[in-house]
């Protein structure tokens, strides 16, 4: 049982974490401010390199129950999410450097909208995932 709990994040935090990356970006455009993105940045580059998420801790604090009672999600599966939505931060942000504020909203719209279609019910980091293992389970089974 032990196991089950240590590769997976319960769901509540990764929605708070999604809350977090959705209303950042939008702070970010409606303040005209795009190194605010350096906030989800940094919290998802600690997530990737320290197994860390600011976040996600902090959020622990304020659950009912254990953890373990509710609905649990993948943790491999949020790392590769993050390490998609790291990615396209950090291209907004250089992009935001580069003076080029039409690569910043591409970029950023492309994780705000991931992370808001994630809160609707539906996970596009998921699908891209699935697709690839797929593809990969093909290629090893010719």
């Amino acid at each position: 049982m032990e196991s089950d709990t240590v590769n997976s994040v319960p769901r509540p935090l990764v929605q708070l974490n999604q809350w977090f990356i959705v209303s950042t970006i939008v702070i970010s455009w409606v303040f005209q401010i795009e190194f605010f993105l350096l906030l989800p940045f940094i919290v998802g580059m600690t997530a990737l390199l320290f197994k860390y998420n600011p976040v996600i801790e902090t959020g622990r604090l304020f659950l009912k129950n254990e953890p373990s009672t509710y609905p649990q999600e993948d943790a491999d599966q949020q790392q590769f999410n993050n390490i998609i939505a790291v990615s396209c931060l950090g291209a907004a942000i250089i992009s935001a450097l580069a003076g080029r504020g039409t690569g910043f909203y591409i970029f950023s719209s492309m994780v705000f909208v991931a992370a808001s279609v994630a809160l609707a019910g539906f996970c596009i980091g998921c699908f891209i995932r699935f697709q690839w293992k797929r593809f990969q389970y093909k290629r090893s089974s010719q």
